[in-house]
């Protein structure tokens, strides 16, 4: 049966900023979608990040400093949890819908050394696989399309509701939707094997990082667009 036929996960994180090497996670969510739709299990955590949460992050996920101090849980407790959460899913081969998966995996992957745990490369003893990443199957599949591929515009081009953007929990299902509406849509990619479809993407992303990176470099020439996915490998 199609991978998009059977049980998918979605994880989100929502942080204090955009910079996976010194950014933090604030809230997370790992969510269950059955073939039919139905939410069957999920998880949620609100983190105290241990650092101030800029404005500009709270006035995206609506969560601020005094709240995540007050109600969250201490850094280190939930990003273990979080961590292993992670890592059973991808131990059970079921597939991991991550918007963006490079910053999200990344980041979760900064925050584990940070807090001396181990990463979900460590835990897998492997990369994370099978990923499936709205965002870079989106460019691969309708290369040409014009307009936004955030993913809000995603849900609008793929017929998919979102009514609480940068809740991690309401993005996490949309982002699983998306993905499940390629698969039906795309058939080649659709009826794919996993463990192609997570390689097919590994080249894609690297592409489109190379595609735009070049694009870049015509107004700035020290431009670099990362291309690994679906984790950036840490620096020395």
């Amino acid at each position: 049966m199609s991978w998009h036929r059977e049980p998918l996960v979605g994880f989100d994180l929502e942080t204090t900023g955009t910079d996976v090497e010194t950014d933090r996670v604030v809230t997370a969510a790992v969510v269950r979608l059955d073939p039919d739709g139905a939410v069957s299990s999920e998880r949620t955590w609100l983190l105290d990040p241990g650092v101030a949460i800029p404005e500009q992050a709270s006035a995206i996920h609506g969560i601020s400093t005094d709240h995540a101090r007050e109600h969250g849980v201490p850094a280190p407790v939930a990003i273990e949890e979080i961590a292993e959460t992670v890592a059973g899913v991808l131990r059970s081969a079921t597939p991991l819908v991550v918007m963006n998966a490079r910053y999200d995996l990344s980041l979760l992957d900064r925050e584990c050394r940070r807090h001396g745990l181990r990463s979900i490369t460590e835990r897998l003893g492997t990369a994370p696989s099978p990923v499936v990443d709205p965002l870079v199957l989106d460019k691969h599949v309708d290369k040409y399309r014009k307009g936004r591929r955030a993913l809000h515009a995603l849900c609008a081009h793929y017929g998919v509701s979102l009514d609480d953007a940068h809740d991690a929990r309401a993005d996490a299902v949309a982002a699983a939707q998306v993905v499940r509406r390629m698969g039906e849509l795309h058939r080649p990619v659709g009826a794919m094997p996993l463990t192609d479809l997570h390689d097919l993407q590994v080249v894609a992303a690297a592409a489109q990082s190379a595609s735009l990176q070049a694009y870049l470099r015509r107004t700035d020439p020290t431009a670099v667009v990362e291309p690994a996915w679906p984790v950036i490998p840490r620096s020395r």
